[in-house]
């Protein structure tokens, strides 16, 4: 099933994780997740790229193995 979502007027917050140089950065929409039940992602290098949605419950638990150190360092 495919579920259409207006990203349009979404704020989206740089990851704190980002090494804030514009390299590697990823951007989040909580607002979107307080409403329809899933985060969208995106590559804030490409704002006008796709996004990938997760439902709340597998983002939380990927931000939480991340926090926690779960994820070799790159």
């Amino acid at each position: 099933m495919k579920i259409s979502l207006d990203l349009s007027r979404a704020v989206w917050v740089k990851s704190s994780y980002s090494n804030g140089n514009e390299g590697q950065c990823v951007e989040f929409a909580p607002s979107i997740a307080a409403t329809a039940g899933v985060v969208p992602v995106r590559d804030s290098k490409h704002p006008a790229g796709p996004a990938l949605v997760f439902p709340v419950e597998a983002w939380t638990s990927f931000t939480s193995a991340v926090c926690g150190g779960q994820f070799p360092a790159l």
